[in-house]
């Protein structure tokens, strides 16, 4: 699904005309924080849940003390998180991160950080877990555990009318790719088997540089997952500047892929907490609602699993 991912593509964040200045949300990280502001819980028509002591009890000792579970998410990356006219984040993870707060009993901070730095930022302290659409590989798996979300696949944007006739992932070979830096479409684009014609893949410093490279006529197309890719070629333009590749072999998108949130696999307490909080969340529907207001119903799991992306 969403995701940046391992398999033949790796989705990344997708640009859109929402980019927006601007940091992470109410809330802070730290007892002064919290108490100055209050728990980041949901407003307006955001889904919301209730407080379950047993979860909060399962906490570790110093989120608890803290007073908030701070959160990396790369920022835009629509529908998965953007900001809205009022700079509150908003989309799937945003909304499922305040959701999994009130499930806790804790307050939570969104903190804006690029895609290629989420991991350094939990290993350096400044955050607690991962929230941005990180698909669940093996690879990410020697640092991370993954509390899996979603699981789907990828598709190929590429300029309205498809002048190039791209109809399958075999039809990138010779092509120019776009990608952004730091994720794993670029090494895995590379290593398809394209004979004397292989991929030129243009790594680029975010996932918005690398949808303009397209829009530019700087590459031939574009990898994202595949709700993503609707997304964009819906929105851009009024749905005129770009068409998803659609194999009907593959509906639900290329390689399906698990994606998660990302904790640091030392973190075991924490590890169950947002766990057993998912799990709670999906039993009583509000996860999937969080899912139907992002239009990615299609990428639901069924439960609260780990590291199901070890044999994909």
């Amino acid at each position: 699904m969403i995701a940046r991912t391992t398999t033949l593509f790796s989705a990344t964040a997708i640009a859109a005309a929402l980019v927006l200045t601007g940091c992470s949300g109410a809330g802070g990280s730290g007892d002064d924080a919290a108490a100055a502001s209050g728990p980041n819980l949901p407003t307006g028509d955001e889904i919301s849940t209730t407080a379950d002591p047993a979860l909060t009890a399962l906490l570790p000792q110093e989120i608890i003390d803290k007073g908030s579970i701070d959160i990396a998410v790369d920022i835009p990356f629509p529908p998965m998180a953007m900001y809205d006219d009022a700079n509150r984040e908003i989309g799937f993870d945003p909304e499922l991160a305040r959701l999994l707060g009130q499930k806790l009993d804790i307050d939570v901070s969104l903190n804006k950080q690029a895609f290629d730095s989420v991991i350094p930022s939990l290993q350096a302290g400044n955050n607690d877990i991962i929230m941005s659409g990180m698909n669940d590989t093996p690879e990410r798996q020697e640092t991370l555990t993954f509390v899996d979300y979603t699981h789907g696949g990828f598709a190929i944007l590429v300029p309205a009318g498809n002048p190039n006739g791209v109809t399958t992932q075999t039809d990138l070979c010779g092509k120019t790719v776009s990608v952004q830096k730091a994720t794993v479409q670029g090494e895995l684009l590379r290593a398809m088997d394209c004979g004397s014609t292989p991929v030129t893949v243009t790594e680029l410093p975010s996932d918005l540089d690398a949808q303009t490279a397209l829009r530019a006529g700087k590459s031939d197309a574009y990898v994202a997952d595949a709700v993503v890719a609707e997304y964009v070629a819906a929105t851009t333009d009024d749905g005129k500047a770009f068409d998803v590749v659609r194999d009907p072999e593959n509906p639900a998108g290329f390689d399906p892929v698990y994606s998660g949130i990302g904790i640091l696999k030392a973190d075991t307490e924490l590890i169950d907490a947002i766990q057993q909080a998912l799990q709670a969340l999906i039993d009583e529907g509000a996860y999937q609602e969080v899912l139907e207001r992002n239009n990615i119903s299609a990428y639901a799991v069924e439960s609260a699993e780990v590291n199901q992306g070890a044999g994909q």
